[in-house]
């Protein structure tokens, strides 16, 4: 059975803190070196309901992609809902590690995990890193489906592939365009624009946007039509957590750990529901 610090030491071979960016929280956040590690638990969110669950399985160390404290802060009190899951976490004997800005430009990071699980081939990162000589690193990915499709087909093969969320998949476009390029970035991706714009794609695929950049980018055709695609963030980083786990896993093989590894199936996206609009014959526009 290993130990923490040796646990962590294999993943931070895999997403080293000095790539992360300079505004980023990653590393281990709670945890004994020496303590024994027997279970793995990955997930998005360090939120209760996830330690809870950690608490259930067994978990000595939790691995989550999203950071339990990006901000300072000036107390870990339980009656905060960040200290209760510090407690949480100490009293379990549970470790926490955060893989976040480090796991986006990996290789593989999140990006190649979301293009896998919308069946797309990676061709190139979206936006390189320069550190990288290989070329294989950094944030978003540029992909092809295996034979064209339209807009709508994508969005419906986003909506069946990854998790389901309130939200649903949006998209802004023609929906019978044909994609024969997508980029995909998991997480916020509206910053990436100008990017998506230079690579010559189709499609994009991300999440969290909003609606002043889609409107000013969804109206500057004289560069070219190109078509978003609105997913939840929580989904679109999600099936990192299988492709990390599978990582460790291989890891563990190697090593002779015996490390059971779990991810999280439990859903931390904050939207609970959807209501669609009603579609109506009049045309004029918004109510007042």
């Amino acid at each position: 059975m290993p130990r923490l610090s040796e646990v962590i030491a294999a993943l931070e071979n895999l997403w080293p803190a000095e790539r992360a960016e300079s505004w980023d929280a990653v590393g281990t956040v709670v945890g004994e070196p020496d303590q024994e590690v027997s279970r793995v638990l990955f997930a998005v969110d360090p939120v209760q309901e996830i330690v809870d669950e950690a608490v259930k399985l067994g978990a000595g160390l939790l691995v989550t992609h999203h950071p339990l404290y990006l901000r300072g802060t000036t107390t870990v009190a339980a009656s905060t809902f960040k200290g209760r899951v510090v407690h949480t976490l100490i009293k379990n004997d549970i470790a926490l590690h955060v893989a976040h800005t480090n796991a986006d430009t990996a290789d593989p990071g999140v990006s190649d995990a979301l293009a896998g699980a919308l069946d797309l081939r990676v061709v190139r990162p979206l936006v390189p890193d320069p550190h990288d000589p290989a070329g294989r690193r950094g944030l978003g990915r540029v992909c092809e489906p295996e034979h064209p499709l339209t807009v709508r087909e994508l969005a419906a093969r986003a909506a069946e592939r990854l998790p389901a969320t309130a939200q649903g998949i949006r998209v802004a476009g023609d929906p019978e365009a044909i994609v024969r390029t997508v980029a995909v970035s998991g997480g916020s991706g509206d910053g990436l624009f100008d990017h998506v714009r230079a690579a010559g794609v189709d499609a994009f695929l991300t999440a969290d946007l909003r609606h002043h950049p889609v409107s000013e980018f969804s109206a500057d055709r004289a560069r070219g039509p190109l078509a978003l695609l609105d997913a939840a963030h929580w989904a679109t980083e999600w099936p990192w957590c299988e492709l990390a786990a599978a990582q460790l896993d291989e890891i563990s093989d190697r090593h002779g750990w015996d490390l059971r590894v779990h991810v999280s199936k439990t859903v931390t996206d904050p939207w609970t529901a959807h209501a669609a609009s009603t579609p109506t014959s009049d045309t004029m526009g918004a109510p007042n």
